[in-house]
């Protein structure tokens, strides 16, 4: 088994100020996946997406997953989760759609439905509809999401893609774990301020890269930072995992296809 996730920078215009596709690279990414199952070394695949565009500025102008003083700053952030909620189940649909284009038997599973946090962590999650849609051939695809909290102070939160993989990780077990974003790998410096800098190769633990400014990139999710905290712990109990840039042609395609170290491997 292996999890692909396909970060929101590199499926949308992140940047964007309202949702937007990233057409080309969608379209591209899903014909390599197409192309990789012809001779891939796996026998089930888990798709995992991020928000990007579509549900990054909504989280953020509601503030989803903030303490809620009053009533009316209850109905207002209520309303930003439906509007959330609603917007990456719009990216979601795109994203199944571009992979059934390609033949692609994928299936849409929100996170939503299923999944319940506590002071912003998986609490809850039912996994067993997963794990039929995989004995039954098809490719699962979950995403980036906002979820009922069961801290009374918040009820509510941003649930990411990366969290969703950790989980996925712990209970599944898969054989690796991809992630596909904007950059090659992790960086001790910001690659897109330093065009000389290069990826690291492996990452064992946080104290590989303290203090360094390639993790500090900052969204509702985290950032990178917050996605390798969560590839560490899957590192803990023997999944690897490898960060990739998904921008690059054929990249998601020689990591399906069993290739290893073209990006930055996190493991113990």
């Amino acid at each position: 088994m292996i999890i692909l996730k396909l970060g929101g920078s590199v499926i949308t215009r992140k940047d964007s100020a309202t949702p937007a596709l990233d057409n080309e690279n969608l379209n591209r990414i899903a014909k390599e996946i197409s192309e990789s199952s012809k001779n891939a070394k796996y026998g089930e695949l888990i798709v995992v997406h991020g928000a990007g565009s579509f549900g990054h500025p909504y989280a953020k102008k509601y503030d989803i997953g903030s303490s809620i003083p009053d009533e009316e700053e209850f109905q207002r952030k209520r309303k930003g989760f439906c509007i959330t909620q609603e917007a990456v189940k719009n990216l979601n649909s795109a994203v199944c759609q571009h992979l059934r284009q390609y033949g692609i038997p994928a299936v849409s599973v929100q996170p939503s439905s299923f999944v319940r946090t506590k002071n912003k962590r998986i609490c809850h999650a039912d996994l067993d509809l997963i794990k039929k849609y995989l004995d039954s051939g098809f490719v699962p695809v979950l995403y980036g999401d906002v979820v009922l909290d069961d801290d009374e102070a918040i009820k509510m939160a941003v649930l990411s893609g990366d969290q969703i993989i950790n989980y996925l990780g712990k209970n599944l077990k898969p054989d690796r774990v991809i992630l596909g974003s904007d950059v090659n790998g992790i960086y001790r410096k910001d690659p897109k301020k330093y065009s000389n800098e290069e990826p690291v190769k492996i990452v064992t633990s946080h104290e590989d890269l303290e203090s360094t400014e390639g993790t500090q990139t900052v969204d509702v999710t985290g950032g990178m930072g917050g996605k390798l905290t969560e590839l560490l712990q899957l590192a803990e109990i023997g999944v690897e995992s490898e960060i990739l840039n998904a921008g690059s042609p054929n990249l998601i395609k020689r990591a399906l296809m069993g290739e290893r170290g073209i990006g930055t491997r996190i493991k113990l």
